[in-house]
């Protein structure tokens, strides 16, 4: 076996495991996806399209990036990436990360600039007829917002395999929600994914990045704690948590 077509079938049995565990997508879909430039997105892009030529289910997919404004951007690479596809890319040009990063914003640059591109791509999904978005967060990706949500946040949740708003007329998904970070890497390696360079100033630089290196020296002192908090979001005991205030 290849080390191609092992990455391959590795990342294929996850994402259809919480495909049809959550029920993402349904016959004639239209589905967002929202690309940053980045691995994940990219496999999630490339993932969804090679998998509407193997299932019965007929779905049509539309790669939205939404440029934070900071310049040296990477549409061009993405939309060239889209067309091998057979796909076109939606771009739509903002000035979010400047916003977040000028002293007149109060938040977090990464939530302040996260919270917008989310808003907008919620109305470009709209204006394109589609009733569901596909992000590229991953299993990891979950793990951290549940510790950012307990150390910054002061609550217990974090981001969902499927999430409905509008009273369930419109829906956010994430296939690689089941997915390791390191297969997403060993899979996009083998396929070759152009690398763009994250023009962000805060890039590597944020709580999330913090949290992630926490985590990464839990999980090099157990091999088990990865899986075991990642089950733990689907075995929570109400009785042994504090009652709400």
């Amino acid at each position: 076996m290849s080390r191609h077509s092992h990455a391959y079938k590795v990342l294929n049995r996850l994402i259809a495991k919480a495909i049809h565990r959550y029920d993402m997508i349904s016959d004639g879909d239209r589905i967002a996806v929202g690309l940053s430039g980045g691995k994940d997105s990219l496999t999630l892009l490339w993932s969804l399209a090679e998998r509407r030529r193997r299932v019965p289910v007929r779905y049509e997919l539309f790669p939205i990036y939404v440029d934070p404004g900071f310049g040296g951007g990477f549409e061009d690479g993405l939309a060239d990436t889209c067309r091998q596809l057979n796909l076109a890319l939606t771009v739509d040009r903002t000035n979010h990360g400047i916003v977040a990063h000028s002293p007149a914003n109060r938040e977090n640059p990464c939530f302040l600039c996260a919270r917008l591109r989310r808003k907008r791509l919620f109305e470009i999904a709209r204006d394109l007829g589609c009733a569901k978005l596909a992000l590229g967060h991953n299993k990891d990706d979950v793990i951290e917002t549940l510790f950012l949500n307990i150390c910054y946040a002061g609550e217990i949740s974090t981001m969902v395999p499927r999430q409905e708003f509008f009273g369930g007329r419109f829906v956010v998904i994430r296939p690689l929600a089941m997915v390791d970070e390191k297969s997403i890497l060993r899979f996009a390696g083998t396929q070759r994914f152009p690398r763009f360079s994250n023009p962000c100033p805060s890039a590597g630089a944020t709580k999330r990045s913090e949290i992630k290196i926490m985590l990464e020296e839990l999980y090099r002192s157990n091999r088990k704690i990865k899986g075991n908090i990642y089950r733990s979001m689907s075995h929570v005991k109400m009785a042994y948590l504090l009652k709400q205030r």
